[in-house]
Formats: structure tokens, sequence, C-alpha cells
């Protein structure tokens, strides 16, 4: 069985720039969200989830005019929409359940706002039936 930075060696090959700014997410989210929680490497992305999913990590394949050539895409829920300067985007999959991405260029862009954003996914998260 493929250990867990095996998974994310083959996951970040397609852009190894951003796994040390991974590393530090995962890290943050270990710490100050649960130890304990279940992160799934994927084909497509990374998922952290305690009973659901409440964020997830990517490596943007179809960029938008501006973006930047190596970046992460922290994506995460709220019931609201949030409006940040650092939102590249959001979209209302559901009613009062918003979706929204935030690409992350440097590990110092993990910062308490983004973690804290990530803290209240994953209380809502918790808080769906």
């Amino acid at each position: 069985m493929e250990s867990h930075d095996d998974e994310l060696e083959r996951f970040f090959a397609r852009d190894p720039l951003m796994l040390p700014a991974y590393r530090v997410l995962e890290d943050r989210i270990l710490a100050e969200i649960g130890a304990d929680m279940l992160i799934r490497v994927q084909k497509t992305q990374v998922t952290f989830s305690d009973r659901r999913v409440f964020g997830c990590v990517s490596i943007p394949i179809r960029r938008r005019r501006g973006w930047p050539r190596h970046c992460l895409m922290v994506t995460f829920g709220l019931a609201y929409r949030l409006d940040a300067p650092r939102i590249a985007v959001a979209t209302e999959p559901y009613p009062d359940r918003w979706t929204h991405h935030v690409l992350v260029e440097h590990a110092d862009e993990i910062d308490d706002e983004l973690m804290a954003w990530l803290r209240e996914a994953h209380a809502f998260s918790l808080s769906k039936r």
C-alpha cells in the first residue's frame, strides 16, 4: 500500500513547486482543526474530512486569465457567500451552501485568515445533515 508521502509525491508530480505550500497547509489543518481527520489523496484533489468533507486542495488545470502559473486551489464550503479579495471564485451549488476557492502561491499565504475560513468550513460541515 502506498504511503501518504508517496501519494502526495505522485499527486504533485504535475507541479512539484507547490508541494511545500501544501505541506504547510496540511500541518496547520492537523494542528488547528484535528489530528484525527481523514486526508484522502485522490486523482484530482486532496480532501480533508471529519464526518464530511470540509475542504480540499487541487492544482488548477484550467486557469482563468490572470491566475498564477504555479498555485494551489484551496476549496471550502460555508453557509453564505464570503466576500473577500482572496476569493477567486464563489458558487452556490445548493441553497445556502457556498463553495469558495482561494488561490495560494506561497506558503506564507496559508495565514490566520485562511485557517479561520477552514475552521468555519469544518464547523459548517459538521452541522450539515
